[in-house]
């Protein structure tokens, strides 16, 4: 079995030497495998610790948010909500909290089923209605909802042909006067560096065992795109893993020409959440953009 662990761990750093120097755009469909249960559980430990934002923002920021964007949209009790890529509906039940009533929808089961045990120990499942969808066929009934949120630059995850057709899909979710409140990442705050880096742990969202995990990230400036590939290989077994994570960025015109042609009206932009205090908030775009 060593002998077996040895030889594929070999076989795995020359996978990584022989490596193509520049990754494919949006290979593997340019995101991380949300849908794979053992990533998913993983992943589902970041959303919830609180001592860092890497993959949720931290609670009392969560809270600050949601206040902030039931002033701004004026949502209400009784008023619907569409959280698009929800992930464990640590924002949707926040909501629901303040009365409105919140459709979740995300790809990942492992974030869908702790949403709902999340809403119901918190009394709120009546408000909450959480469905496992890939948000590029989604699969709602039209025109009933008051608003819509789409956070942490998630649209970016998709080709742009893929986001203009989500756009247009969450339009017709949307009732007449209905906002989209779309928080996307400033382009003039991107790192446009090429860069890499390694490092070893004894588990984490790279896996559940010791392992050694290499990453770089690559920016293509003419389609504005950052490409980050990552390689793990597992210690144990010496089995290698490669994931990677495309984030398009887009310059607030060009969105805002996305949004128009998606049958938004003009958006109103808001640069670093406009004040609102959040660790990484100067990083952030939010655009809102109502229906006619």
């Amino acid at each position: 079995m060593a002998d077996k662990s040895a030889t594929r761990f070999h076989e795995s750093l020359r996978k990584i030497y022989q490596r193509a120097p520049l990754p494919e755009a949006w290979k593997y469909q340019g995101n991380l495998p949300w849908a794979d249960p053992a990533f998913g559980a993983r992943m589902l430990q970041e959303h919830l610790d609180d001592s860092h934002g890497a993959a949720s923002r931290v609670s009392a920021e969560r809270a600050r948010q949601v206040d902030w964007i039931c002033d701004r949209l004026d949502l209400k009790a009784g008023d619907r909500l569409c959280d698009l890529t929800c992930g464990p509906g640590l924002y949707a039940v926040e909501f629901a909290q303040r009365g409105v009533h919140v459709t979740g929808v995300d790809f990942a089961p492992t974030s869908i089923a702790y949403a709902r045990s999340l809403a119901a120990s918190e009394g709120v499942e009546t408000r909450c209605n959480f469905k496992q969808q890939d948000i590029r066929s989604l699969d709602l009934a039209e025109a009933k909802f008051d608003a819509a949120i789409l956070l942490y630059g998630q649209l970016g995850v998709f080709p742009r042909s893929e986001a203009a057709a989500i756009l247009g899909a969450v339009h017709k979710l949307l009732v007449p006067g209905g906002q989209l409140l779309l928080e996307m990442l400033d382009p003039a705050k991107v790192d446009k560096t090429d860069t890499n880096w390694w490092f070893t742990d004894d588990s984490g969202i790279w896996g559940e065992s010791a392992f050694l995990h290499l990453g770089e990230r690559f920016w293509d400036d003419a389609q504005q795109l950052s490409t980050e590939r990552f390689h793990t290989i597992d210690l144990a077994t010496g089995q290698l893993s490669e994931m990677q994570l495309n984030d398009q960025t887009y310059q607030p015109a060009d969105l805002a020409g996305t949004l128009r042609e998606s049958g938004f009206d003009e958006p109103a932009l808001l640069p670093a959440w406009n004040g609102l205090e959040l660790y990484d908030a100067a990083e952030w775009l939010v655009y809102i953009a109502p229906r006619t």
